[in-house]
C-alpha cells in the first residue's frame, strides 16, 4: 500500500511537460495604422514551448522565438524596410522573444499572462488575456497584445514620427501547440 501511494504523489507532484509550439499550425499577426490606414503585417517563423494545464494555470508557462526576418507585409518594399536598422534591426536582432512569468484563470477558457516582451534588445512588461481551446490533438491560445513600438525603438530616427505611423500595434497570436490529454 506504502509504494502505492508514494506513486501517487509523484505523480501529483510531476511538473508539467512543456509541448514544442506547432509551428504551421501558429501564427503571429499584427495590425499597424500608416497615415491612419490600417496595415496588416505577419511574421511568419515562431518557435517555443508551451506549459499549460488549465486545471493548474498557475503552473503555466511559455516561451516564444520569433524570427524577426520573416516578417511579410504587403509590399515587398515596406518588407524590407522593416528589417533595417531604424524598424527592426533584424540583422543586430534577428530574434523577438516572448516570456511568461505567470498565467491566471479569468473563467471558462479565458486566461490572463504577464511577462517579458524582448523586441529590438528592449525588454518590456507585457500582459494580456487570452483564450484556450481544443482543436483536433491541439490545443490553441488565442489573443490579442497591444503594444507601443516607440517603446521598443521600432521605427527610429524620421520614423518615429507618429502622425505617419502610429505608435500603437495590435499583436494578435494563434499558438498552437500538441495537447496533453
Amino acid at each position: 500500500m506504502k509504494p502505492y501511494l508514494a506513486a501517487c504523489l509523484l505523480v501529483a507532484s510531476a511538473p508539467l511537460l512543456a509541448a514544442p509550439i506547432d509551428s504551421g499550425q501558429s501564427r503571429i499577426d499584427f495590425t499597424l495604422k500608416q497615415m491612419d490606414i490600417p496595415m496588416q503585417g505577419q511574421f511568419k517563423r515562431i518557435g517555443g514551448d508551451v506549459t499549460l494545464d488549465p486545471a493548474n494555470a498557475a503552473q503555466g508557462r511559455a516561451n516564444l522565438t520569433i524570427q524577426i526576418a520573416s516578417i511579410s507585409l504587403p509590399t515587398a518594399d515596406a518588407t524590407a524596410q522593416t528589417k533595417q536598422p531604424a524598424w527592426f534591426n533584424a540583422t543586430r536582432f534577428p530574434t523577438a522573444q516572448l516570456i511568461t512569468s505567470s498565467i491566471k484563470p479569468l473563467g471558462g477558457n479565458r486566461f490572463q499572462f504577464s511577462g517579458k516582451l524582448t523586441i529590438k534588445g528592449t525588454t518590456r512588461d507585457v500582459s494580456a488575456p487570452f483564450t484556450l481551446s481544443r482543436q483536433g490533438a491541439l490545443s490553441v491560445v488565442d489573443g490579442t497584445l497591444p503594444v507601443s513600438r516607440l517603446a521598443y525603438k521600432v521605427g527610429e530616427g524620421e520614423w518615429a514620427d507618429t502622425d505617419t505611423v502610429a505608435d500603437s500595434v495590435l499583436i494578435k497570436f494563434h499558438i498552437a501547440y500538441p495537447s496533453s490529454k
